[in-house]
């Protein structure tokens, strides 16, 4: 299954001495290979390697599950299980990902501290979610649903003063420009409205997304702080799953949805009419989130 995948990238210009050396391979069979008839289940196969391969090389902190995305973008469909087995065979993991093979090392450490963790006074890990003023402290995940049409993925913003959610994003794909676009979008709405974020604390789970180069870049633009829970603690970032269980309970499980665009729509409409406006909570004393922000922070002034 190699073999094909030598070829295509020698005619892209690659040497076959670099490719045979990078996929482990010796030369020579290579060669042999060539005077021989290609199968067309093997040549099929040569090209959903190369298109995994051409993806996994873009985006080195895909897994399998995301790769496939992009190689059938790339004409190349194939099962998740096939991925698997094609990236398996070759190594093709996650930057991210726990690694596979003989080491059985754990995932790496995060990059950034966990600045929202206080310990007790017996020694154990609490963690305290709470802020004295607008975008002093912002908490954010990612969830995703099913519609007929595929999978779609929201990733939030909250401000833990107000719990209300000062930016978002959505799109059928879980890229790191997904968590990117939620922070932008948050942050130009508080500039939009007079309000300053730097210094503001972003703590959120250890995603890929929140750990790629491209989140860390836009946290670094804005003059953010990082903070990043444990691996497999979802109490670490409960503020946020609070937000979550509440759109799965209101708007995700209440029916079927044909297309993304349909449940697009439906997120952006209980954001913005319902959870912000008209549902009052009882930690910000019985007030909505923009309630609670132009009552008790006015110098922070709406965005629409």
């Amino acid at each position: 299954m190699r073999y094909p995948l030598v070829r295509e990238l020698a005619a892209d210009g690659i040497p076959v001495a670099v490719t045979c050396r990078v996929l482990n391979i010796a030369r020579q069979p290579y060669y042999r290979w060539l005077a021989t008839p290609v199968t067309d289940a093997e040549l099929v196969a040569a090209y959903r390697a190369n298109a995994l391969f051409d993806a996994h090389r873009d985006d080195p902190e895909f897994g399998y599950r995301f790769l496939v995305d992009e190689a059938r973008d790339a004409g190349e469909a194939m099962a998740e299980r096939t991925a698997w087995k094609i990236c398996s065979d070759l190594g093709w993991w996650s930057a991210f990902g726990k690694k596979r093979g003989k080491n059985g090392k754990k995932p790496g450490p995060p990059v950034h501290d966990d600045l929202c963790a206080v310990v007790d006074d017996k020694g154990r890990v609490r963690h305290q979610f709470s802020a004295q003023a607008p975008n002093e402290l912002w908490v954010s995940d990612i969830t995703e649903h099913w519609t007929g049409e595929g999978r779609l993925y929201v990733c939030a913003i909250k401000d833990v003063y107000s719990n209300r959610i000062v930016g978002y994003s959505i799109d059928s794909r879980m890229k790191s420009r997904l968590a990117v676009a939620a922070l932008d979008h948050a942050v130009a709405r508080r500039r939009a409205a007079g309000a300053g974020v730097a210094g503001c604390v972003l703590h959120t789970d250890r995603g890929s997304q929140f750990r790629s180069r491209k989140f860390v870049h836009a946290l670094n633009r804005h003059d953010m702080v990082g903070s990043m829970g444990r691996v497999g603690a979802a109490g670490d970032n409960a503020a946020m799953e609070s937000f979550f269980s509440l759109l799965q309970k209101n708007v995700l499980d209440r029916r079927v949805w044909a297309t993304r665009e349909e449940l697009r729509i439906a997120i952006v409409r209980w954001i913005e009419r319902t959870y912000h406006r008209r549902r009052r909570q009882a930690a910000l004393g019985r007030l909505t989130p923009v309630e609670y922000e132009l009552i008790m922070a006015p110098t922070a002034v709406q965005a629409a």
